[in-house]
C-alpha cells in the first residue's frame, strides 16, 4: 500500500467511513460508522474520565488565541527542538550570550520542546551557568549521547514507529495517535532509567522536583494523541521531576522511550502541528521564539524551516528588540 494511501486510511477510519476500491473490487478499508463509532466513543469516555483530572491535556488552538498562562506577562521564551546536536547548539548559544551580558533567564516563562525542554530547565535551575564554566562539556555531550543511545541498526518495531512518523503530513490527533500507537509498539533501547541518566545531564538538581514555575515543557500522549503541557502544578500533582518531563518531551518514536509521565506514556513534544508550541506564550507583550522552523507550523506540516532563524538572527545583528 502507497504512503497516501495510509494516510487516507487513518483519515477514513477517523471520519469512521468506508475505504478505497483496489483492481475491480471495492474493499472498505474501515469498517462502518455503526462499528466504529460506539467503541471509539467509548474508549474515549473512558480515558476522558479517567484522565480529566491530571491536568497534563491541553489542546492545540485552531485559530490564534491569547493564552491563559501567558496573558499579561511581559517577557517569554520558546525553545524548539532538534536533536543532540540542538542541545550543544543551545548551551553555546547561551554562553555566548551571557559573555554579551544577556540574560535570558529574565523570562517569566519559558516553554521547552524536546532538545529545549533540556535547554530550558538546565537554564531556569540554575544549573546552566555552573555547567557553562566547564564550557568543553558541551562539546563532548553529543557522543555522550551516543554512549547513551548506541547507533544500531533499528528492528522492524523501530523503523515502523520512525517510518510512520516520518510519512504523516497531517498534525489532527488521529495522525498524531497513530505515530503514537506505533510508538508504544516499539522495542528501544533507551527507555525509564536511560532517559534519565540522559537528561540528568543537564538538570541535576531537577531530577527530583520541579525547581521554577516558570518553567513548561511539553510531550504527546502517544495512546490519545492529545497534547501534554507540564508546569509545576501539573508536576507536584503527578509527581514529574523535571529532568523527567524533558526526558519525555525527547523520546523520539523508535530511537527513544515512550516516557512515563504520571499514568500517561508520551512521546516527543515536536510531533505536533505547532513544533515549539508557540500558542502557549501567546498573550505575553514579548517573545523571543528559538527554532528551526517558523515557531508555528513543525515535522508534520510542510513548512519553511528557516524563516524564523533568520528573522531573529536579523533583528539581532540590526540591535532591534524581538517581539
Amino acid at each position: 500500500m502507497t504512503t497516501p494511501s495510509r494516510r487516507d486510511f487513518m483519515g477514513a477510519a477517523a471520519a469512521a467511513v468506508s475505504g478505497v476500491a483496489t483492481g475491480s473490487v471495492a474493499a472498505p478499508l474501515a469498517a462502518s460508522a455503526a462499528d466504529v463509532c460506539p467503541v471509539d466513543a467509548m474508549a474515549a469516555e473512558i480515558s476522558a474520565k479517567l484522565f480529566a483530572d491530571d491536568g497534563m491535556a491541553r489542546p492545540v488552538p485552531e485559530t490564534p488565541t491569547v493564552s491563559d498562562l501567558a496573558k499579561g506577562l511581559d517577557r517569554t521564551l520558546v525553545l524548539g527542538g532538534g536533536g543532540e546536536y540542538y542541545v550543544a547548539w543551545y548551551c553555546g548559544f547561551f554562553h555566548g550570550l551571557f559573555e554579551k551580558g544577556v540574560d535570558l533567564n529574565i523570562a517569566e516563562m519559558v516553554v521547552g520542546t524536546s532538545a529545549g525542554a533540556y535547554a530550558g530547565s538546565s537554564l531556569t535551575s540554575g544549573h546552566f551557568q555552573h555547567l557553562r564554566l566547564t564550557f568543553d562539556f558541551f562539546g563532548h555531550f553529543p557522543s555522550l549521547f551516543a554512549k547513551l543511545a548506541p547507533l544500531s541498526s533499528p528492528n522492524a518495531s523501530q523503523k515502523r514507529a520512525r517510518e510512520i512518523n516520518f510519512s504523516v503530513k497531517n498534525g489532527d490527533q488521529a495522525s498524531i495517535r497513530a505515530i503514537g500507537h506505533a510508538a508504544l509498539a516499539a522495542d528501544n533501547r533507551v527507555n525509564g532509567p536511560a532517559v534519565e541518566r540522559l537528561a540528568a545531564l543537564l538538570t541535576d538538581d531537577s531530577t527530583t522536583g520541579w525547581p521554577v514555575a516558570r518553567m513548561y515543557t511539553t510531550a504527546n500522549d502517544c495512546y490519545t494523541g492529545e497534547r501534554l503541557v507540564i508546569d509545576q502544578g501539573v508536576a507536584r500533582k503527578n509527581n514529574i521531576p523535571l529532568a523527567h518531563a524533558a526526558g519525555a518531551s525527547s523520546s523520539l518514536p523508535g530511537v527513544i522511550g515512550p516516557t512515563l509521565l504520571g499514568q500517561r506514556f508520551c512521546m516527543d513534544g515536536g510531533i505536533s502541528k505547532t513544533w515549539a508550541h508557540t500558542d502557549l506564550v501567546a498573550g505575553s507583550r514579548r517573545a523571543i521564539v528559538i527554532t528551526l522552523t517558523n515557531g508555528y507550523e513543525g515535522s508534520l506540516l510542510s513548512a519553511s524551516r528557516t524563516t524564523s532563524t533568520r528573522r531573529s538572527t536579523r533583528s539581532w545583528r540590526q540591535g532591534r528588540r524581538p517581539c
